[in-house]
């Protein structure tokens, strides 16, 4: 029987430096856009509360991984999308979708948009006010989805159906963003675990 030599991994087979060069390559170093895809989830004209939100994603050591792309889904201020079925009008600029990556020296990652307000769910059910979180990053090939909910909702919170739908009540924290606030301005810090004790809540999509 003829052994086949070991191959290594290609470019196509591991995220690593590769997501930031071909989707965020101003962070990387590349001036390829006037303006780079992502950056402004809610622009200028959306309603509602302006807020911050700040994190960093973590291993299973308890150390932050540095080189992570996440990409956030939400709705505006009134519950709606910014797509044909989106329940609703939105704000002329209002993307609801942004692109950020992780500080290459510290881990840290984070966006401003506005607070989002609840949706609709199945069989008539709402769904709290949530941002929908996708990540990549070195070891990670196929992306994480998970959400990111709002501490300071906890009545909506607890009637969330996706919440609720999560059978170790104990784990339901992990997907609950903490307000904290900085010289006026509403921040909420959301760290996401990889693995491990606290390990983030993930969904197959």
């Amino acid at each position: 029987m003829t052994r086949l030599p070991y191959l290594k991994e290609t470019p196509s087979q591991t995220a690593g430096p590769y997501v930031h060069i071909g989707l965020a390559p101003g962070a990387a170093g590349f001036d390829i856009y006037e303006r780079e895809l992502g950056h402004d989830i809610a622009g200028p004209h959306a309603a509602g509360q302006r807020i911050r939100v700040e994190g960093l994603v973590i291993d299973g050591t308890g150390s932050p991984i540095k080189d992570v792309m996440l990409e956030a889904w939400q709705a505006n201020a009134a519950g709606h999308y910014a797509h044909a079925q989106g329940g609703g009008p939105v704000e002329d600029g209002f993307r609801g979708w942004g692109r950020v990556i992780t500080d290459f020296a510290t881990g840290e990652w984070g966006f401003d948009t506005v607070k989002p307000g609840p949706v609709p769910g199945r069989n008539g059910t709402v769904q709290a006010p949530h941002i929908s979180l996708w990540l990549v990053a070195r070891g990670i090939n196929l992306g994480l989805h998970t959400r990111l909910y709002f501490e300071d909702e906890a009545d909506a919170n607890a009637a969330d159906p996706v919440l609720n739908g999560i059978e170790w009540a104990a784990r339901r924290p992990t997907l609950i963003a903490r307000r904290t606030g900085h010289d006026g301005h509403v921040i909420y810090r959301f760290d996401i675990r990889i693995q491990g004790e606290g390990e983030t809540v993930f969904f197959e999509i």
